[in-house]
C-alpha cells in the first residue's frame, strides 16, 4: 500500500470505525455520534435506502412471478441458501451469493449473509426478550465453560434504556426467568390462545403463555414518532423491509439521529479485511478496506474500533488480524478465539386442531406469535439435561390452500374455499446449546474468496446435552396441546444444525481472565483496549431466548465506556 500523506491520512482519519451496520453496528454508530465522536460506518454491503429500497414489501401477491418460491435454478445455484426459508423469491436481493458467500463444512452449518446496509436487521424475527441471572450465572453455577463478567444488574438499565427508543410491545407477567421490558401496548393474543392460556395456566401450574414480546410497534411513542415512525400495520411483510418504520431496523432507528448530528460517515461495499495493530502502541489504530466492487484497497485510522460484522464475520475478523504480537489473530493470547460456536436449536414441537369457535376470526396479519417462556431445570425443576427451553408458535385458522388436492369442482366448492378452515395452533421449541470448545470456526488461508479473504470453516454440531432436551421440546408440546384440549396432536422433530436460527453466539466471548476468554466486562478485547466486539461473537453462553435485545443492550453499553474512556484518556 502506498505511503499516505499527512492530509491524506487526516481525511481518512475518524474519532471511531465501527464494522457492520446490523442491529450491534447502527446502535455502536447512533450511540458513538450523539455522544460527539466522529464515525465511520464500513458495511460490505450494498446500499439499502429505507423505504424505497424495499422494492418488494408493497407489492400484491400476484405480482410475484412465483408466489414468493424459488425457481429450480436458484435453489441449484444457491445449494446451502436454498435449505432453509429466509431466502426466497422475494428476499432474494438482500443476501450473497453462494458463489460469493464462500464456507466450507466439516460438519453442516447454515450461514446466512446478509449484502445490503442494515444486515439482519431488515430481516430479522423481532423476537425481543430480557436475559436473566438465570441466564448470566449459569456457567458459573454449573462448571460450564467461564462465568459471564457481568450480571443482570449491569444490563439491567441499559435494556431499558434501548427498549424505549427501539419501541418493545409485550405484556409484563413478573417472572424472575423473563424479566419484564419497557413495554408498548401488547399485541392482541386471539381467542383461541387466550383459551389455550386459561387451560394451560390451570393444568400446568408455573408455566405461562403470552404474546410474543416483539420489536414491532403497537402503536409510535414520542421516542419513535421523533424518528418518522408509524405503528405496525399488520401486514407481515416484514423481512421485506418496512416502509413504515413500524418494527426496528438499522434504516428505520439508529441511522437517521445519527445522520442528523453531521458526524457519520456511511461507506457500503467496504470489505474490512484487518484491523491493523501497532505493536509500539499496543493498540489499534485503523483498519484496512477492500471496495467489494473495485477492489482497491485502503486504510482508515480511528482511536477506537467496534466490531459488529455478526458473530461469524467478527470473528473470522479477529482471527484475519495478524502480526508479531498476535499470530493467532487480534487478541487471541487465550487460544479461544473462534471456539465455543452456539446457536439455538429449534424445528421441534407439535401442533394439533381446535374444535369449535368457528365464529371466531382475528384482524390482519399479525406479525407476531404466542411465547411460552422456559419452565425447564427451574424453580424446583431438576431434568438429565443442563438448561431449557421456551416456545414460540400460534393459532390460525386454514386458508383456501388446505383443500388444494382435492379433487372437487362447483360453485359449492368454490363458496367453501372462501370460508376459514379449522382453528389449529402450533408450538415450536427454542432451546439454548452450551458452549462446547470442540464447536469452533477457524479460517482456510489456503481457500480465498473474491475479496482475497482466507474461508471460514465450520466444525460444529448438536451435542449430547441438545439432542435429550429434545425430547423433552417434543413430547412437552404434545402433552400439554393435548391437555388443552386439542385433537389430532402430533409432534415432530425436523432436524435442527446450527446456523439455522441465525443467533449465531460465542467465538470471542466475554470473561472475567484473560487466560480463557477474548473480552472483559465492556466488551474490550483484553489486550488491544481500544477495540470493542459487541455483536453475537461476544457471547459467553446461548440462554434460550432470542438474544438481539442483549446486542443493543451490550453495545449502547459499551459505546458509554468508550467515550467516558476516551475522555480520560484511557483508551
Amino acid at each position: 500500500m502506498a505511503t499516505l500523506s499527512i492530509d491524506s491520512v487526516k481525511e481518512l482519519t475518524y474519532d471511531a470505525i465501527v464494522v457492520g451496520s446490523g442491529v450491534s453496528g447502527g446502535w455502536a454508530a447512533k450511540e458513538l455520534t450523539e455522544k460527539g465522536l466522529t464515525v465511520l460506518m464500513l458495511e460490505r454491503g450494498k446500499p439499502l435506502e429505507h423505504v424505497s429500497g424495499y422494492e418488494n414489501a408493497m407489492k400484491a401477491p400476484w405480482e410475484s412471478s412465483y408466489g414468493g418460491r424459488l425457481t429450480v435454478a436458484q435453489i441449484e445455484s444457491h445449494p446451502k441458501l436454498a435449505r432453509d426459508y429466509p431466502y426466497n423469491e422475494m428476499t432474494e436481493k438482500y443476501w450473497l451469493t453462494d458463489s460469493d458467500s464462500l464456507y466450507r463444512e466439516q460438519k453442516r452449518f447454515d450461514w446466512f449473509r446478509p449484502n445490503i446496509v442494515g444486515g439482519k436487521s431488515i430481516m430479522w424475527g423481532r423476537q425481543s426478550y430480557r436475559w436473566s441471572d438465570l441466564d448470566f450465572e449459569a456457567n458459573l453455577r454449573e462448571g460450564v465453560a467461564v462465568d459471564w463478567p457481568i450480571r443482570y444488574k449491569d444490563i439491567e438499565p441499559w435494556y431499558a434504556y434501548v427498549e424505549k427508543f427501539a419501541g418493545i410491545s409485550g405484556e409484563k407477567l413478573g417472572l424472575p426467568q423473563l424479566p419484564d421490558s419497557e413495554f408498548l401496548p401488547p399485541m392482541e393474543m386471539f381467542y383461541v390462545e387466550k383459551e389455550t392460556r386459561k387451560r394451560l395456566e390451570k393444568q400446568f401450574p408455573g408455566r405461562h403463555m403470552t404474546i410474543g414480546r416483539v420489536a414491532n410497534l403497537s402503536e409510535a411513542a414520542k421516542e419513535q414518532l421523533g424518528v418518522g415512525r408509524g405503528s405496525c400495520q399488520y401486514r407481515n411483510k416484514c423481512s421485506l423491509g418496512c416502509p413504515f418504520g413500524a418494527y426496528f431496523s438499522t434504516q428505520s432507528c439508529t441511522l437517521p439521529p445519527a445522520a442528523k448530528t453531521g458526524r457519520l460517515t456511511l461507506r457500503p461495499d467496504s470489505v474490512v479485511t484487518e484491523i491493523v495493530y501497532a505493536e509500539r502502541r499496543q493498540r489499534a489504530t485503523g483498519v484496512r478496506v477492500r471496495d467489494a466492487v473495485t477492489l482497491q484497497e485502503r486504510e482508515y485510522f480511528a482511536k477506537v474500533i467496534f466490531v459488529c460484522a455478526s458473530a461469524v464475520a467478527s470473528t473470522a475478523l479477529l482471527l484475519n488480524s495478524t502480526s508479531g504480537r498476535f499470530p493467532d489473530g487480534l487478541g487471541n493470547d487465550s487460544g479461544v478465539l473462534g471456539r465455543n460456536l452456539m446457536d439455538h436449536h429449534f424445528k421441534v414441537g407439535a401442533s394439533g386442531v381446535w374444535e369449535g369457535d368457528l365464529d371466531k376470526y382475528y384482524y390482519g396479519r399479525r406479525a407476531n406469535g404466542i411465547y411460552i417462556p422456559r419452565y425447564r431445570n427451574f424453580g424446583g425443576d431438576k431434568r438429565d439435561y443442563l438448561r431449557g427451553f421456551g416456545y414460540q408458535g400460534g393459532a390460525s385458522r386454514g386458508n383456501w390452500q388446505r383443500n388444494v388436492a382435492e379433487l372437487a369442482f362447483g360453485a359449492d366448492f368454490k363458496e367453501k374455499l372462501t370460508q376459514p378452515g379449522d382453528w389449529t395452533l402450533g408450538l415450536t421449541g427454542f432451546g439454548e446449546t452450551l458452549p462446547d470448545p470442540e464447536n469452533r470456526l477457524y479460517l482456510d488461508r489456503n481457500t480465498r474468496d473474491k475479496w482475497g479473504l482466507p474461508v471460514v470453516v465450520f466444525d460444529a454440531e448438536l451435542k449430547e446435552n441438545e439432542r435429550k432436551m429434545r425430547l423433552d421440546m417434543a413430547n412437552d408440546a404434545k402433552e400439554m396441546l393435548e391437555a388443552c384440549g386439542f385433537k389430532n396432536v402430533k409432534s415432530y422433530d425436523s432436524g435442527s444444525f446450527l446456523g439455522m436460527a441465525i443467533h449465531e453466539m460465542g467465538t470471542a466471548r466475554m470473561g472475567r481472565e484473560t487466560r480463557t476468554s477474548v473480552l472483559n466486562a465492556h466488551n474490550q478485547v483484553h489486550s488491544v483496549p481500544n477495540v470493542f466486539v459487541t455483536d453475537g461473537a461476544c457471547m459467553t453462553s446461548a440462554s434460550c431466548v432470542n438474544p438481539s435485545l442483549t446486542y443493543m443492550a451490550l453495545t449502547a453499553r459499551a459505546a458509554d465506556f468508550a467515550v467516558n474512556a476516551l475522555k480520560k484518556d484511557a483508551l
